[in-house]
């Protein structure tokens, strides 16, 4: 299984970056992982709402131009599926078993996903209807993939 993880803006929190290798290191024994940082666009504190499309659009196109066509995409997104942990487990599971190895999921910037991105979209999650800073929702969804490896392995650490 091929994990790929696009998220728009740079890590710079030296805490998440301990806990982004730490779990990388964790999953390295059930998938190849690969994390790629994109830059955000910078947002005026007093953007318009055209403004916002526009700097949406641009991360948009750059989070489009990173995904391959074998990929399947999902999308970390306020109107996604809120599911449980062990039901993610099966998703990934099920995914592995019709033929979808290339799993990518995509965290947006802080003003969310363009339209282009959602509608490449195969899938899409919600972690909460609450608002984390997208740098901790890296190590997050990295908990969780984990945690999903775990469950379908049998393993413990899933309580």
């Amino acid at each position: 299984m091929n994990i790929t993880i696009i998220s728009v803006g740079k890590l710079k929190e030296k805490y998440l970056k301990h806990a982004i290798d730490e779990y990388s290191k964790r999953l390295s024994r059930y998938c190849k992982l690969n994390i790629v940082e994109l830059q955000d666009e910078q947002t005026p504190d007093n953007a318009s709402e055209k403004d916002e499309l526009i700097i949406k659009d641009k991360e948009g196109n750059k989070i489009l131009n990173s995904i391959k066509d074998n990929m399947y995409v999902i999308t970390l997104d306020l109107k996604g599926k809120m599911i449980s942990s062990e039901e993610l487990s099966k998703f990934i599971d099920n995914c592995g078993v019709r033929g979808n190895s290339n799993l990518c999921f995509i965290i947006g910037g802080s003003l969310g996903l363009s339209e282009a991105v959602l509608k490449r979209s195969n899938y899409s999650l919600c972690f909460s209807k609450m608002t984390f800073p997208h740098q901790l929702f890296r190590v997050m969804l990295l908990e969780q993939i984990y945690r999903a490896f775990r469950i379908s392995n049998g393993e413990p650490y899933h309580k």
